[in-house]
């Protein structure tokens, strides 16, 4: 593994780290040293009222319980410890949902790509001008023990402009005859991702894979323009889009290839399974596929397969930091924002305390405000975090790996227990703060 330095995006990240953390400070340390000192020795006057809007809902906040009532007017009062509340905990909820999203995107994705739906072990090409020698040791090998099945294709390479940076994108065709369509699914299952709906190749027009399909911007209707080896336009029709997660194909039946070539499909290639599905056996079986001079090519899986895992295994450990940074952020911002809002609010605590409130009261009179602001930030970050996995899902992979961007109910339910569980243990501690706090003394302080 290589390792590389970027001057430029490392004094960006300085830069910016230091603005977050230096800024404030200078600002609120500018906002106090500007008052007079016989004002700073003076406690802070509370933060004036005003009506909020649940108060308007009439029938709505006659219901309301005092506590309720009380709750609902602080977390209006402090605005700013409001927002920064509501945003600390959106920004971790964020975080956490992509670090998790990505991971669940790229989890068992081989096993979805090279089991679910493609099942064969390599593809291999041949010479359509071959002598009968050459042709007999071809069909032998073919017959040989370790392949279970094969499939006679028409195999051809198109070319496509498109993506990020408009690259040239390389696009298998494959060409099924009429007569294996039945058996076709044994080799590649075709179906749409979004519906389950098992696609067909007996209609017009092609089957194009889903990562292709959304770097062209084509839908199901639409007309695609490729390129052959000889670089002549193709036009063709896309029938449906089938999900697939590694490489570019287009799949037609042998109507929809003359009708948009104005030639007839040859079979060049066979798709094999072999009987065991291990890494040695397939590049064994591709080097004698390819000591034969009838063999033009072998396209073998396993190479894919390492491609995949490499991926996977690097953006497993860059998710991981991802994750454990968020759930950092997430205990810092709420334990000191929960520090300051007891702090400033001592005497406001130990009135309501000396007024006759329970220990359990007191702590969720301050406690409640929490609360509520936490899980506002739970609804609005999983908004966030869902555009943000779905943008990331979309830039971190290259143009022939496309992740799964569906997510799992657990992808919802770990962050909120994670801020749940934050929220639960700090709500002990605050108790326990509040308890050991001498009201009398508190409220004589400032003297």
């Amino acid at each position: 593994m290589e390792l590389y330095f970027y001057p430029v995006k490392s004094f960006l990240a300085i830069l910016l780290g230091l603005l977050s953390a230096v800024l404030p400070a200078y600002l609120v340390a500018k906002k106090e040293l500007g008052e007079k000192p016989a004002q700073l020795l003076l406690p802070k006057p509370p933060t004036a009222g005003s009506k909020i809007f649940l108060e308007r809902i009439r029938p709505l906040w006659k219901r309301m319980s005092f506590t309720q009532k009380v709750t609902a007017r602080n977390i209006f009062r402090y605005k700013q410890r409001m927002l920064m509340t509501i945003f600390g905990v959106c920004g971790s909820i964020a975080l956490l949902f992509a670090g998790l999203g990505i991971r669940s995107s790229i989890a068992d994705l081989n096993n979805r790509q090279f089991t679910d739906i493609i099942r064969y072990d390599m593809i291999v090409a041949h010479n359509t001008n071959t002598t009968p020698k050459e042709r007999e040791e071809l069909d032998k090998l073919l017959k040989d023990s370790n392949v279970r099945e094969r499939l006679q294709v028409h195999y051809e390479t198109l070319h496509k402009t498109a993506g990020r940076n408009k690259d040239n994108q390389e696009i298998t065709a494959l060409v099924i005859q009429n007569k294996d369509q039945a058996n076709f699914g044994d080799y590649i299952q075709l179906k749409d991702r979004k519906t389950g709906q098992e696609l067909s190749l007996d209609q017009d027009g092609i089957i194009l894979s889903e990562k292709i399909a959304n770097l062209t911007g084509v839908k199901v209707g639409d007309t695609l323009t490729v390129q052959d080896k000889d670089g002549k336009d193709i036009q063709l029709t896309v029938s449906g889009i089938a999900e697939m997660y590694m490489s570019h194909f287009i799949f037609m039946n042998e109507e929809t290839y003359e009708k948009a070539f104005g030639k007839v499909a040859t079979d060049n290639a066979h798709l094999i399974t072999l009987t065991d599905h291990s890494n040695q056996l397939v590049a064994d079986m591709a080097t004698e596929f390819m000591d034969l001079e009838s063999v033009q090519g072998v396209v073998q899986n396993t190479t894919l397969k390492s491609q995949v895992e490499t991926i996977v295994n690097s953006l497993n450990r860059v998710m991981g930091i991802l994750i454990a940074v968020s759930v950092l952020l997430a205990i810092v911002v709420l334990f000191n924002l929960t520090n300051i809002n007891v702090a400033e609010r001592i005497r406001e605590l130990s009135t309501i305390k000396v007024l006759g409130f329970y220990n359990k009261e007191v702590t969720l009179y301050i406690y409640r405000e929490t609360i509520y602001l936490s899980f506002a930030g739970i609804l609005v970050g999983f908004g966030l975090g869902f555009a943000f996995h779905h943008y990331m899902a979309s830039i971190i992979p290259p143009d022939t790996v496309m992740f799964n961007p569906a997510v799992s109910w657990s992808i919802y339910a770990v962050p909120a227990a994670i801020v749940v569980a934050i929220l639960t243990t700090l709500g002990f501690i605050v108790n326990r703060w509040l308890k050991k706090v001498n009201m009398l003394e508190a409220l004589k302080s400032v003297e």
